[in-house]
């Protein structure tokens, strides 16, 4: 699997969020094939819906998939799920999930390796300055998107 090629498409999607005004946050979908299901964006602020997140919207944009299509799947995200997003991956059956960056914010990764799913943090700079950028900018925002303070 081409982690740079999903994640960088992950990255389009969360520019995409942040011009729009929202929370840069993307993922993509993959298959074990490598074909993309699904990919989306953060977009709770844009549709005024609190749990449209990156991975929720990937999971969305799949539309209703076979259950077995899920299992292998890759979930790409340009930064550490939240506790929603985190469960979600596991109510789908995804076996693995690929972080961008984790440095501005902690999701449930543990909870993910405790449950049998490989998780990879790439540790990609221009995720973690897109989001440095946009806490700078909106801290409001992103307190109220995380539930709390960020945590560096």
């Amino acid at each position: 699997m081409n982690d740079s090629k999903f994640i960088a498409i992950a990255l389009e999607e969360a520019r995409l969020g942040f011009e729009e005004g929202g929370i840069p946050i993307g993922a993509v979908l993959v298959s074990s094939e490598g074909k993309i299901l699904g990919r989306g964006r953060n977009q709770r602020v844009q549709e005024g819906v609190p749990i449209l997140h990156g991975e929720t919207s990937a999971l969305a944009n799949a539309g209703n998939l076979h259950h077995s299509l899920y299992k292998g799947a890759t979930m790409y995200t340009t930064l550490s799920p939240c506790d929603m997003c985190t469960g979600a991956c596991l109510l789908f059956g995804i076996s693995r999930v690929v972080i961008a960056e984790n440095k501005n914010f902690v999701g449930g990764e543990a909870y993910l390796k405790q449950r049998g799913v490989e998780v990879v943090v790439l540790d990609h700079a221009e995720c973690t300055e897109l989001m440095e950028r946009f806490i700078r900018e909106r801290p409001e925002l992103w307190s109220d998107d995380v539930g709390g303070k960020p945590k560096k």
